[in-house]
């Protein structure tokens, strides 16, 4: 995978092998095809916006999940 430069800190980064699965999956579900190199800065900003839509709402889906869990 690619150096990132994002300047973006995970809270948790054991948690970058998982993101990048999600962002694999979001993108083949809506049938974007994410770069090979690494390199996105030839993607349209509508599908990059898209893949962190979905993954923002998935996120919170397995947040609310966890959170209703503990209050059962």
């Amino acid at each position: 995978m690619a150096q990132s430069r994002s300047s973006n800190q995970l809270v948790v980064p054991q948690a970058t092998a998982a993101l990048d699965q999600m962002k694999f999956e979001v993108a083949q579900e809506l049938g974007i095809a994410i770069p090979q190199d690494g390199y996105y800065g030839n993607m349209a900003t509508k599908d990059a916006g898209s893949i962190g839509g979905f993954i923002t709402r998935r996120l919170v889906q397995i947040a609310e999940q966890s959170l209703a869990g503990q209050f059962k």
